[in-house]
């Protein structure tokens, strides 16, 4: 994890249900004598996640259906911190506003950022219902000043009908979806759960997240090479573009296209949680030039 991740150690579940006591029915002791959660069930890990906001992020409204998905706290504020060094590494360090695609009906990066950096938001969903969510959790906690919602009419677009010729943002941020369609997502959360040894017919009937959460035709692949084909066409909006790459095999295709597209630098950041890996790509078109002047402005 980053080292700024406040999350590197075990979980005081104490202290997080004396912040959110709804936590309490789902916490028990391991046969290591440690407390811990069942972590193949849902409503177990959304109190974990919803306590987590409360005691570390001061959110104290988080209410989304269960259907759709619960993102995990530790490894969402861990992309944030990584956005976070890369602006600081690009000497970006004042006015800083971020795209946030595909933000959910939980709106989780805009909450994170905004409470470890103040960043402005704007941040966008295909999914009207989820935007509605979102509103909500961000009427509730006061937060409309600092993030602004877009609804993306088109669901095979992403940057067109949303970013302006005169806006400018610090970077943009998005975690795709990883599956074809939607039996290859319930294929994937049988296999989980399997290997957990949580593997029932309720269970795999009832997996977290909605088909437009997890699923684009043509999968991650086909998501990622949409999201830099419409960067270039946004080439001097937007500083740096980055997305979470779950599937390492699609590195070498996005270096490929994005030479071709004009991407000026192009940087692959690992990203580690326990036995989890995954990565950043980000990239940007502006020449060294157009950086200064950028940085100049601010």
């Amino acid at each position: 994890m980053n080292k700024k991740n406040k999350h590197q150690e075990d979980y005081d579940f104490k202290a997080l249900i004396e912040v959110y006591t709804e936590l309490e029915p789902f916490v028990f002791i391991n046969k290591y004598d440690k407390q811990t959660i069942d972590f193949a069930d849902a409503k177990a890990v959304k109190a974990l996640n919803t306590a987590l906001l409360k005691a570390y992020y001061y959110i104290d409204f988080w209410q989304f259906p269960d259907t759709n998905l619960c993102p995990p706290i530790p490894g969402r504020v861990d992309y944030i911190h990584l956005i976070a060094d890369l602006l600081n590494a690009s000497k970006i360090k004042s006015d800083i506003t971020v795209l946030d695609i595909g933000t959910g009906a939980s709106c989780i990066y805009p909450l994170l950022g905004y409470a470890e950096y103040k960043w402005q938001f704007v941040a966008t969903d295909s999914n009207k219902k989820s935007i509605a969510y979102a509103e909500k959790i961000i009427i509730k906690n006061k937060l409309k000043k600092a993030i602004q919602l877009k609804h993306q009419s088109n669901t095979q677009s992403i940057f067109i009908g949303i970013i302006n010729t005169n806006d400018a943002f610090s970077v943009s941020m998005c975690n795709p979806p990883f599956f074809k369609n939607e039996a290859e997502a319930f294929e994937a959360t049988t296999r989980k759960l399997k290997g957990l040894g949580k593997l029932t017919d309720s269970v795999t009937r009832n997996f977290a997240g909605q088909a437009h959460e997890l699923c684009f035709k043509g999968g991650e692949k086909a998501f990622l090479h949409t999201y830099l084909y419409e960067s270039s066409l946004f080439k001097t909006q937007c500083f740096w573009y980055t997305s979470l790459v779950s599937n390492k095999d699609n590195i070498k295709s996005m270096k490929q296209s994005l030479t071709k597209l004009g991407a000026t630098t192009i940087k692959i950041i690992e990203m580690n949680q326990g036995n989890k890996k995954s990565r950043v790509v980000a990239w940007t078109f502006l020449t060294t030039k157009q950086q200064q002047d950028w940085i100049n402005k601010k």
